[in-house]
């Protein structure tokens, strides 16, 4: 049976200058496991919407084609008949939680079908546990971190178990083992349950492993239908944005075929014999001088954080961040990052400890709080969306931009105006493509070279590696580990970049392993 089929899709959102979708033709049979790739506005997110119902039924526009999911037609059945058969999973998790406790947010979706109390409660026991939620069942939504919400969302979409998992970048917010096990559970619901997944992913290397075939979009026409391998030797070619790390590693160093995972790229170098890494590069640290105190950009000292009759996130956090000095935060869901972040830029007070700072410009985790306006050129000025890449999508809404790109309207919204002392951005590559990242890993340096201190809260390694000379690994609540970057990175298997898993912590960075390889001249 086909879980989904798109004939001749074609959809352009309301006031758009261009179609998002062009003539597609696609086909999902049960139990195969997609995965969509593609750039930043490529179409990915626009898909999704159309298997779910939201596009044209929610967002408006003109849509002409046929599409099928679950053997339901999207013309004449709507998101709400569609979701029994298709659960759905975006990137703003915190707009698809609606109750008080996760509890109530597993069971929701299973009331709304009329099942049985003692077919819910099953049903709220295994989401929990397949997702390693069970935990958090009691815990109010409010609370949880934006991993942790991510993964309710998720149980959410699945308890029901739909024909099809439509899921838009959701290990974005993810710890590298929680990313890991969502993606085991994934993998089992489709071998297990027969259920179709279809997942759009910027970090492939995260996800090609399990995946039956890749779908590449471009300007919203398919470009590329492979499987993973295939489509690696495709992007190796006409799509280099789009390789994996370690797919890039290989094509930098003149190998081939490019490994699909780890093990494979370290099957084929067998024979390297990895240096010990370089020294770190110098950095500005904000040090203490006797008898004065800290010239910092940001300083805790001693701070605590507790939830009213709840959680203790942070516990007795020391840390200054100098001028200048690039800082990314790391750590697993619910260790504390995107508190400290809100407790340095005032918007949370600290249970005790002291904060010192200049002016913080916040972004958080959903960027869509950031525009008030029903057309993006009434967010900023024309020249400030020209800088940011958003110049064509003056005249859309808000909310009908891709993730990648409503996240770049609201990095540029917080940034515009006077240099503040400290930039604090939390998960800021969410939904971000590789160029993309690029960029920004340009701006985080060009404002750090202004004076700024840039601290960033991540999950994704590849860009820390790139972007800070400083890491702070958090672990319930309190800075464990805070070094050099290739310190922290180099040697680890979960918090570590795809090329140093695959060279020993040699190199953190393709180019850098590139190098290495060329003179090291493994054979092939």
């Amino acid at each position: 049976m086909t879980a989904l089929r798109l004939d001749r899709v074609t959809y352009r959102y309301p006031d758009a200058a261009a179609p998002s979708l062009r003539d597609i033709d696609l086909e999902v049979a049960a139990g195969e496991f997609v995965v969509l790739a593609g750039a930043s506005g490529s179409g990915k997110s626009t898909l999704l919407r159309a298997a779910c119902g939201l596009v044209p039924h929610f967002h408006g526009g003109e849509f002409t084609g046929r599409l099928e999911v679950g053997g339901l037609d999207s013309r004449t059945h709507d998101p709400a008949a569609l979701a029994a058969v298709a659960g759905t999973l975006f990137q703003d998790p915190e707009t698809q939680v609606v109750m008080g406790t996760v509890r109530a947010e597993l069971a929701f979706p299973l009331e709304n079908r009329g099942l049985a109390p003692a077919a819910v409660a099953r049903g709220v026991e295994e989401a929990a546990l397949a997702l390693g939620i069970a935990g958090l069942l009691d815990r109010a939504t409010h609370e949880l971190s934006g991993g942790e919400l991510q993964r309710v969302a998720l149980g959410a979409a699945l308890a029901g178990r739909p024909r099809v998992a439509l899921l838009d970048e959701p290990t974005s917010q993810l710890d590298p083992v929680a990313g890991d096990e969502l993606l085991g559970v994934l993998r089992r619901i489709n071998e297990e349950w027969g259920t179709a997944v279809v997942l759009a992913e910027h970090r492939l290397e995260r996800c090609l492993g399990a995946a039956d075939r890749v779908v590449a979009l471009r300007d919203g026409a398919i470009a590329c239908d492979a499987d993973p391998r295939g489509f690696l030797l495709w992007a190796g070619d006409e799509a280099p944005e789009l390789q994996t790390p370690g797919a890039r590693l290989f094509a930098l160093a003149g190998r081939t075929p490019p490994p699909v995972s780890v093990k494979e790229a370290r099957r084929a170098l067998a024979g390297f014999d990895a240096p010990a890494p370089s020294p770190p590069e110098a950095q500005p640290r904000a040090r203490r001088r006797r008898g004065r105190r800290p010239e910092a950009a940001l300083e805790l000292a001693n701070v605590w954080f507790e939830h009213k009759g709840g959680a203790t996130v942070l516990r007795g956090v020391d840390l200054a961040v100098a001028p200048g000095e690039r800082v990314a935060l790391m750590g697993r869901n619910g260790a504390g990052k995107s508190t400290l972040l809100r407790v340095a830029a005032g918007l949370l007070a600290p249970t005790r400890g002291t904060v010192r700072a200049g002016r913080v410009a916040l972004l958080l985790q959903n960027p869509g709080d950031y525009a008030l306006h029903d057309r993006v050129g009434d967010e900023l000025p024309a020249a400030v969306l020209a800088a940011a890449g958003l110049q064509d999508l003056a005249d859309r809404h808000p909310r009908d931009l891709s993730g990648g790109e409503r996240q770049r309207l609201a990095l540029a919204i917080v940034l515009h105006g006077d240099r503040p002392a400290v930039v604090a951005l939390d998960e800021p590559t969410r939904g971000m493509d590789r160029g993309h990242k690029d960029a920004l890993v340009a701006l985080v340096r060009d404002l750090a070279a202004q004076g700024s201190a840039v601290i960033v809260a991540t999950h994704d390694a590849e860009f820390v590696a790139a972007a800070a000379s400083r890491t702070v690994l958090l672990g319930d609540g309190r800075p464990v580990a805070d070094a050099p970057t290739a310190e922290v990175l180099g040697g680890g298997w979960y918090f570590a970049t795809q090329t140093a898993r695959i060279l020993g912590g040699a190199a953190l960075l393709p180019e850098d392993g590139a190098a290495l390889l060329r003179r090291a001249e493994v054979p092939a």
